[in-house]
């Protein structure tokens, strides 16, 4: 039953999808506004129809339904509820499943939010393009990835369960469907931006009404690749929690693309400007997109993210090569219409800020994408095969996050038009001590080495210069001044400091040792202590446990363990961590306890890394600045313009 329910819900969806694309296409050739207006029924079909698939895997889940063949690959009797609804999107054709209902969720609400436009030619090409998307993504789930093959189970049958790296952290259950969310919620303002080049509508009104889904996209992608680094942090064992993986770089590509966008499209909104910018920077969000699906469901990388594929793989790429050849076909098209008659009157002026950031955010692209794509272009030329590795990325975007820091501390102090010297010179003046105050605590703390100065000087200089526009902006409205877009903007730059001091920190004070100790012997790592206690084994019907108790510092005992799953035979370990504000001390397992009484002995590693906890505060603070600048801001004319010089 779930499999034929799930399979009419994806069959359901695909016709629908494609017949709004041939119903609305008719209606713009033959002016009929009423088939303009059903637009919206099909769209709420194809929503229906991937609820129904969705919630008939979740159900053959939950039963441990074997009869359909992704549960008896991922499924399991003894997976805990949270992980077995998780499982869902641990695997290829369910993790397809999840990315084609959040489309079709975006489908229906833009086709409820325009309901009052439909009849316009514009809504109508963006919805259309949405509908080519979606259609696309079921015929995947109908073809390659088909997730209700049938099977039939022996008596006794039980499934091997999801991934054991994939059931061992409660983030697996948030991490993948927010990132899907602000993937997905891309297409979005793609598709405006298709249907405004199509209907050569190319003024700023389309912006207006697609911003906040921008927005609403980015949050979302910034707080799934922020849980993505606290779940690598949590369960991987090795101590860190960006590693430059290619399936990493996948995700964060099209956060670099939007984050340049939503900083540029402003400049268009004001003044008309940087339109070739805006457009290319929108279709390219979108493509990165579609090429990070491509890496990680193509089988053309190795990564514990990936997941291999089958057709899967030629058949994203070919949409990622069609949304890259549609979209410079479109934008060359409408080149003469898209050029502004306004131009930057001078480098020092927000504008200038603007267009120097789009730049900057460019190269920051850049260079993850080639380091990103480079071998896997070098594998299929000649079948070499080489590793580029965090020194490279490391050393090439190093100075991009000098840049990015310092532009983010000076471009909210420049007016529009023209900064005269004067005026920067007072707006930069209290910012500029604060830089300075940061670098001498940095000093004073015992911090050393150039990058990590700098680094931490910038980030006081751009956190001084967020400050004191929000305190300008409280001043005048109170606590509105914490709301609209420019205020919460600067809240999310104050997120973004606080990461980037993290990450300065984390990376340059990391002290990482193994040792190997018999009970109660001693170690001292990083001015802390270390005394191994003893060793504990729990068992259950998925998974053998050993851990090692661990006192830190005479104080409380800390139990790293090591799981060993009875299904795949897979020891997946987990770490033990003694979070602070200041430092971190990471204690995982290199192997399972050996010996018994006086002669058991254990092997650790020991890490202490400053400052890794403000990672994740700084990633939440740029959802809750995200959360404002959603919040339309409502202040006097007089205010108003203040704020925005």
């Amino acid at each position: 039953m779930n499999r034929a329910v799930g399979l009419a819900g994806i069959i359901v969806a695909f016709l629908a999808a494609l017949l709004g694309i041939a119903v609305l296409l008719n209606g713009l050739k033959s002016g009929r506004k009423d088939l303009l207006r059903s637009g919206r029924a099909y769209a709420l079909i194809v929503g229906i129809g991937a609820l129904v698939a969705f919630l008939a895997m979740e159900r053959a889940l939950i039963t441990r339904d074997f009869t359909v063949a992704y549960v008896a690959d991922h499924g399991s009797h003894s997976t805990p509820a949270l992980f077995n609804v998780a499982t869902l999107w641990s695997a290829l054709e369910g993790s397809i499943l999840l990315w084609a209902l959040i489309l079709s969720g975006y489908l229906v609400a833009v086709s409820q939010k325009f309901r009052k436009k439909l009849e316009d030619p514009l809504v109508a090409w963006a919805l259309i393009t949405m509908f080519v998307v979606t259609a696309f993504f079921f015929l995947m789930l109908l073809t390659a990835a088909n997730p209700f093959v049938a099977f039939s189970p022996p008596p006794g049958f039980d499934g091997p369960g999801p991934n054991p790296l994939l059931q061992n952290h409660v983030l697996v259950a948030f991490h993948p469907p927010l990132l899907y969310l602000g993937y997905v919620g891309f297409v979005v303002p793609f598709a405006f931006a298709i249907g405004s080049l199509v209907s050569g509508r190319l003024g700023e009104g389309w912006l207006v009404e697609t911003r906040r889904w921008t927005l609403v996209a980015w949050g979302f992608l910034t707080l799934g690749i922020v849980l993505g680094g606290w779940w690598s942090y949590e369960v991987l064992g090795w101590g860190g929690y960006w590693a430059w993986d290619p399936v990493e770089n996948a995700s964060l590509l099209p956060w670099i693309t939007g984050t340049a966008y939503l900083h540029s499209v402003v400049v268009q909104e004001r003044h008309g400007m940087l339109r070739v910018w805006n457009m290319s920077l929108l279709c390219a969000t979108f493509s990165l997109t579609i090429l990070g699906t491509f890496l990680t469901r193509s089988g053309v990388i190795e990564s514990v993210h990936a997941f291999a594929s089958g057709a899967v793989g030629p058949m994203l790429l070919t949409l990622f090569a069609a949304t890259v050849a549609v979209s410079l076909g479109l934008i060359a098209w409408r080149s003469d219409l898209l050029r502004s008659e306004t131009k930057i009157s001078s480098p020092m002026s927000r504008e200038g800020a603007f267009l120097a950031n789009n730049l900057v955010f460019t190269a920051f692209a850049a260079v993850v994408l080639l380091g990103t794509v480079f071998p896997l272009i070098l594998e299929a030329i000649n079948g070499d095969r080489i590793s580029v590795g965090v020194p490279y990325f490391s050393r090439m975007t190093m100075p991009i996050g000098f840049a990015l820091l310092t532009l983010m501390a000076i471009a909210p102090a420049m007016p529009w038009r023209r900064a005269p010297g004067e005026v920067l010179r007072v707006r930069l003046f209290w910012p500029a001590w604060t830089g300075v105050l940061s670098l001498a605590v940095a000093v004073l703390l015992g911090a050393t080495g150039w990058a990590a100065l700098m680094a931490f000087g910038l980030a006081g200089f751009a956190a001084g210069s967020a400050i004191r526009q929000l305190a300008m902006s409280v001043r005048r409205n109170r606590f509105r001044g914490f709301v609209g877009r420019t205020n919460g903007g600067m809240v999310v730059h104050l997120g973004t400091i606080l990461i980037a001091v993290a990450l300065a920190a984390s990376g340059t004070y990391l002290t990482q040792s193994e040792v190997t100790l018999g009970v109660g012997e001693t170690a001292e790592v990083g001015g802390h202590t270390f005394e191994y206690v003893g060793s504990a084994t729990t068992e259950s019907d998925r998974l053998v446990s050993v851990g090692a108790q661990v006192r830190v510092d005479n104080a409380r005992i800390y139990e790293p363990r090591l799981n060993r799953y009875r299904s795949s035979g897979q020891v997946i370990g987990t770490p033990s961590v003694r979070v602070g504000p200041f430092e971190d001390v990471y204690l995982a397992l290199t192997s399972s306890p050996e010996g018994e009484g006086d002669a058991a002995e254990v092997s650790l590693r020991i890490i202490i890394q400053p400052l890794v906890s403000w990672v994740w505060a700084g990633g939440l603070i740029m959802g809750l600045g995200t959360a404002l600048a959603l919040i339309p801001a409502r202040v006097s004319k007089k205010s108003k313009e203040k704020v925005l010089q």
